[in-house]
């Protein structure tokens, strides 16, 4: 089994497609996205909707350069590992991370930071679409009054922690193993699978996710998001994560 069959919940990832490059990508720009990040065992989503579908919250060259550069390196950095080290190929990526430490020592560190990046992008672009359900469903939204203090008070949190961030980041919603939700925050491409939590959803606070489009203003970003948070796709993680199927 290949990394891109890992994921089964919300969205099963799909094998490699191949797309005839930025040409060809720019005559059909509704259409669903893959990039092959060169041979190797792990594949790249489709995005599933177009760079410009989250205009104005997330413009087109962000969304563009985010995900064909920096996500398609990170596979194409994995791809490359993978080759040295065969273990990476055929071990779930929610495994590598947990047990990153026991990863030999000479792809330790590199592995650990693209294992992350493939995981934490793999989630960002799934909990994200034009037009998605704009609240969480019954079962959400009781986790949500119940460990998060409601669904305003939890956007604030989360904002606030997302904007405390030093540097490069992530802030999260995680789900523990007894189904409590937590806000938490990673440095650079660490993911909450590290730790053992499941991540239900995130925003991506590194600079190349908003500076385009906000510069230093990571905090209008953070407001924004919300406009593109698709909560029909978060409810299906927290769905997946109850019933422990919930990967990356």
């Amino acid at each position: 089994m290949t990394q891109s069959a890992q994921y089964k919940a919300p969205v099963e990832l799909s094998r490699r497609t191949f797309v005839g490059g930025m040409a060809a990508l720019a005559t059909v720009p509704a259409a669903p996205f893959a990039f092959a990040q060169g041979a190797g065992p792990f594949a790249q989503q489709p995005l599933g909707y177009a760079f410009n579908a989250l205009e104005p919250h997330i413009d087109t060259k962000t969304m563009e350069t985010h995900f064909l550069r920096h996500h398609g390196a990170f596979i194409g950095n994995l791809n490359n590992f993978a080759k040295q080290h065969g273990a990476l190929a055929s071990t779930p990526v929610q495994k590598l991370l947990a047990e990153w430490q026991q990863l030999p020592e000479s792809i330790r560190t590199g592995a650990k930071n693209n294992l992350g990046g493939y995981a934490n992008h793999t989630m960002f672009w799934q909990i994200m679409a034009p037009g998605g359900a704009k609240e969480p469903d019954n079962a959400l939204k009781a986790a949500i009054d119940r460990d998060l203090g409601g669904l305003d008070k939890m956007k604030t949190d989360f904002n606030a922690a997302g904007l405390r961030v030093f540097g490069s980041g992530w802030v999260f919603v995680t789900v523990a193993r007894d189904g409590k939700l937590a806000i938490t925050t990673k440095p650079n491409q660490d993911s909450p699978l590290m730790d053992g939590q499941m991540a239900l959803f995130g925003n991506d606070v590194w600079e190349h996710a908003y500076y385009l489009k906000y510069q230093n203003r990571r905090a209008e970003y953070l407001a924004n998001w919300w406009n593109v948070a698709n909560w029909s796709v978060i409810g299906k993680r927290f769905a997946a994560a109850q019933a422990g199927s919930l990967a990356i």
